[in-house]
């Protein structure tokens, strides 16, 4: 279904000093995966300030958020963040972007900003996403122009990846998919199912036409192994009982061989072939990398 090679992805938060994060994240490089996505949650540090610190002291990992609840922030604030991102770590950060989980509403409240109803929230991320291109085009268009120009007005938005860096949208819904069908560059599919898996390709097929074969697809993995974490239940619905012979996306079993040969089916049948993981489970996933990664 794809031509596109396997890379894969480590979901990880700055919690603790820095010490404990730039090890982590040099350990990440260093086993051969391709990014390192933030997460967009009170429970770990502000993304930006996590991704800067990455970014100075990897080479080739690609940084990235998962994902931004567009009703949190402005476009403009977006863009800027993004922007000076994207040249501090010389063309390597990727923009996740989302509607915003319901958790988020708490958080919302905190931050004193309207967090809106479901179809509220997709408006939003549709109008985030047109005002960050919008932006970043802008100024890029400006800085093209007029190179010596330095303290343009918009220079700070201006990115190394034109005329944006990449953008994911994450979900899973009706509104959503035909939002990403029509701008994402990446679609992290939130599906629990190899079914509704291949519901959703279809129907993102469908809806963007031409455009498909430029959308990366890509689903994520909570656990590697039969053992399911009590907050992969209470949080995400993880059920034990089905966690295993590959039954849940979020749950990938067997040894490094059999998982590879899933993966694989899974490219080769929905035409995914980028893979995320959570912090909690990379080292188990890294021998699955080193046999699939570029390939």
């Amino acid at each position: 279904m794809t031509d596109r090679t396997f890379r894969f992805g480590v979901v990880a938060g700055q919690a603790g000093p820095a010490d404990e994060w730039t090890t982590l994240v040099r350990r990440v490089e260093d086993a051969g995966f391709s990014s390192l996505l933030n997460p967009d949650a009170f429970t770990v540090g502000a993304p930006f300030v996590a991704l800067a610190a990455a970014a100075a002291v990897t080479t080739s990992l690609r940084l990235g958020t998962f994902v931004l609840a567009a009703p949190l922030r402005t476009p403009a604030g977006i863009a800027w963040e993004a922007a000076s991102l994207d040249r501090l770590s010389g063309g390597r950060f990727e923009l996740g972007l989302g509607a915003g989980r319901p958790q988020a509403a708490a958080e919302a409240d905190l931050l004193g900003v309207p967090f809106g109803t479901p179809g509220e929230r997709v408006d939003r991320l549709a109008g985030t996403i047109r005002g960050v291109r919008s932006l970043m085009t802008a100024a890029a268009h400006t800085a093209d122009k007029h190179p010596g120009q330095a303290m343009a007005a918009d220079a700070g938005l201006v990115p190394v990846q034109r005329p944006t860096p990449p953008i994911m949208i994450a979900g899973s819904g009706p509104k959503v998919l035909k939002l990403a069908a029509a701008e994402a560059d990446i679609m992290s599919l939130a599906v629990n199912t190899e079914a509704d898996l291949a519901d959703r390709v279809t129907r993102l097929r469908e809806l963007a036409g031409e455009r498909f074969g430029g959308i990366e697809l890509n689903t994520n993995i909570f656990a590697v192994g039969d053992a399911v974490a009590p907050w992969m239940t209470s949080r995400f619905g993880v059920d034990p009982a089905r966690a295993r012979d590959n039954q849940d996306l979020r749950v990938l079993n067997g040894d490094p061989a059999t998982m590879a040969d899933v993966l694989r089916r899974r490219r080769d049948q929905f035409g995914v072939s980028y893979v995320l993981v959570n912090a909690f489970a990379w080292e188990k996933l890294a021998p699955v990398v080193a046999k699939l990664a570029g390939t």
